[in-house]
């Protein structure tokens, strides 16, 4: 029995959604747009990156056709020979938000078919007795916030209130989420832990579908920062995803970066997280060292979101692909014969577009087997083929949701 790798390049998506416009996201792509941007020297930044965008090894995978699949965008890099094992493909999310779980969950076999809860854009936000009861069962003197937001601007407008009354921030956006943002030293991180557990179950009721912390650091406007003590406290998925299946059979689930808290810890062997994409990748290469057979490794990859796609900084993004496609044969290196390894995205998060929410995209569905033949996957109606595939690869029967693709890739090269 072989072993699985799933690397998650947190909201690297390639447009071309069929439903975008319900999203307010047709013509939304985020690679095709930073690649263009990349192309007229737009995402050029002194000290960090210059020129077109640099991916020969995820070129090599089949980037560029997966591309050209989900919408027909054409990237080519003269330098990238295909790998002979490599197969290439796109998939549409048919779960019903555009958000870290509904992808991840429907990635493990899992589409999320029910609406969740949303926090309406207007001020205040919350429900009067929901804001109620947050301070009172969270013993805390009110909050700050209450509003749709962006996390670093928040903490900005409100950080030094909130040092100096104590209050927790608490915001929302377009996801299904409310976030709660507080110091790590003057309210203390356990704290914040705590009260975000409170305030998890307090919206359970209104099918949010996160609640998550956001620690910082520093003392005034212009020296806070986020902390990468971040932690989401997530609905645990209504049905066994793949993740339960695996664990269930008696193989392990090593879950790198937040996987753990999007699964809501459930169907996971074990937790490793770090902080920052590169580090983050120091992790799951030594989670395939540590990988045996029949286990799976799922990485999760959140800097492309969080650190550039939510903030719109191209240069940043592009320089996070370059930067993790320069990692990618350490990873290559560490497979055996047999071995699966797919890379793929959630959501999109588009660094073009407007706003700072999460874009309605297509995903890539890129990888290789060492010793197979490579294939053309083409499109995929469901992100659910990605997880049954890996079912498949070791060796589950098949579940509710999704059709593998495993036949395509499985002859000998």
């Amino acid at each position: 029995m072989a072993r699985a790798f799933l690397f998650v390049l947190d909201s690297f998506g390639i447009g071309g959604a069929a439903d975008a416009e319900r999203y307010g996201d047709t013509g939304s792509n985020t690679f095709a747009h930073i690649a263009r941007a990349c192309a007229e020297g737009r995402a050029d930044r002194e000290g960090l990156r210059t020129g077109p965008l640099l991916v020969p090894n995820m070129l090599a995978l089949g980037l560029g056709q997966a591309a050209a699949t989900a919408t027909g965008f054409r990237f080519e890099n003269a330098g990238s020979a295909p790998l002979a094992a490599a197969f290439h493909g796109a998939a549409q999310e048919v779960s019903s938000g555009k958000d870290t779980p509904s992808g991840h969950w429907e990635i493990a076999g899992l589409p999320v078919r029910f609406d969740w809860g949303y926090f309406p854009d207007t001020i205040p936000a919350f429900p009067a007795e929901l804001t109620e009861a947050m301070v009172r069962e969270g013993k805390v003197p009110g909050i700050l916030g209450n509003c749709h937001a962006p996390g670093t601007e928040i903490i900005e407008r409100f950080g030094e209130d909130h040092i100096r009354t104590g209050k927790p921030i608490c915001y929302t956006s377009i996801d299904s989420v409310l976030q709660i943002a507080a110091h790590e030293v003057h309210f203390g991180l356990e704290r914040l832990y705590d009260f975000c557990k409170v305030v998890r179950r307090l919206v359970d009721p209104l099918n949010i579908g996160r609640v998550i912390a956001r620690p910082f650091i520093g003392e005034t406007a212009a020296t806070f920062e986020r902390t990468h003590n971040r932690r989401d406290y997530a609905v645990p998925p209504p049905e066994p995803t793949l993740l339960d299946r695996l664990t269930a059979r008696g193989s392990r689930v090593i879950a790198v970066g937040k996987i753990g808290d999007i699964f809501a810890h459930r169907g996971i062997s074990e937790v490793r997280k770090a902080a920052g994409n590169m580090a983050m990748f120091d992790k799951a290469l030594g989670a395939m060292e540590d990988a045996r057979d029949g286990d799976l490794v799922f990485a999760n990859f959140v800097d492309f979101d969080t650190e550039f796609g939510h903030r719109r900084d191209v240069a940043g993004y592009a320089a996070a692909l370059e930067a993790f496609d320069r990692r990618l044969p350490e990873a290559f290196a560490r497979l055996r014969p047999g071995d699966l390894l797919i890379l793929t995205a959630d959501h999109g998060n588009d660094p073009t577009w407007r706003g700072t929410d999460h874009t309605r995209e297509r995903i890539p569905v890129i990888g290789t087997r060492p010793g197979f033949k490579g294939a053309d996957i083409g499109l995929r109606t469901t992100f659910a083929d990605i997880g049954e595939t890996v079912a498949e690869h070791l060796g589950l029967a098949r579940g509710r949701h999704g059709t593998s693709f495993h036949a395509a890739i499985g002859g000998h090269a």
